[in-house]
């Protein structure tokens, strides 16, 4: 079977609209390609990316949505130098900031299937198997998206990986935000993802020491490797 090329690029750290405009001008070029070879104009293969990316502090808001799942005023925000944006992905409210690993993966499902719920399964994948490397056992939470730990022990369910994807004409963008030494404290002025009474953690919370960002980023590229069928290149 032949292993898709996907394009591996670090943007290390940038802000959250900047790095929002990339991935849309990177998805725009493929459904350019996608129209003209629709048209019989073309022959240029779309092209996959993984772009990993480090955000400074930002709160983002999915389609899905609700504005009283953040729980400070604009004021507040400022005050604590933390964006907010309303984005065009799935899902509700979450944070992104210093320490955390957002990926976000522009791909072309028409190379890897066409079925967004075994793109998140695959997604959420990458990261179990990452989080197992370092010896954090996860996995999912029935009827949520993302990465949880002890999902299903009452009251010690804690959300580790959250996701929220958009798809347009099978083209991938936004993904997904991987807590590894993350400050947690910015969680409590939100409902994460707006599920009320369950915690958030990070890598650093549940192995009580600091974790090098560039080993994890090591660890999601080979799994994402296996799960995708992928070849990764670096650019």
């Amino acid at each position: 079977m032949k292993k898709e090329v996907v394009f591996l690029q670090d943007l290390q750290q940038m802000g959250y609209q900047q790095a929002w405009d990339y991935q849309e001008k990177l998805v725009a070029e493929n459904l350019k390609i996608k129209k003209e070879r629709i048209d019989g104009e073309g022959e240029i293969e779309t092209v996959n990316y993984l772009l990993f990316v480090e955000h400074p502090p930002v709160y983002t808001l999915g389609k899905s949505g609700k504005i009283e799942h953040v729980l400070i005023n604009e004021k507040e925000r400022a005050d604590r130098g933390i964006e907010f944006f309303h984005t065009n992905r799935g899902g509700d409210i979450t944070f992104h900031g210093p320490e955390q690993i957002v990926g976000y993966p522009i791909l072309d499902l028409e190379k890897f299937g066409t079925d967004i719920g075994k793109y998140l399964r695959n997604l959420e994948e990458v990261v179990i198997m990452t989080l197992n490397d370092f010896d954090i056992i996860a996995g999912r939470s029935a009827g949520e998206t993302g990465v949880w730990i002890d999902a299903q022990v009452k009251g010690k369910e804690r959300k580790i990986c959250a996701m929220g994807v958009r798809c347009s004409r099978w083209i991938t963008m936004h993904g997904f935000a991987l807590n590894v030494n993350t400050d947690l404290s910015y969680f409590d002025h939100i409902i994460p993802c707006g599920i009320q009474n369950k915690k958030v953690t990070s890598m650093k919370e549940e192995l009580k020491k600091e974790i090098s960002v560039k080993e994890v980023k090591k660890s999601l590229q080979r799994n994402f490797e296996e799960v995708f069928q992928a070849t990764l290149k670096e650019i």
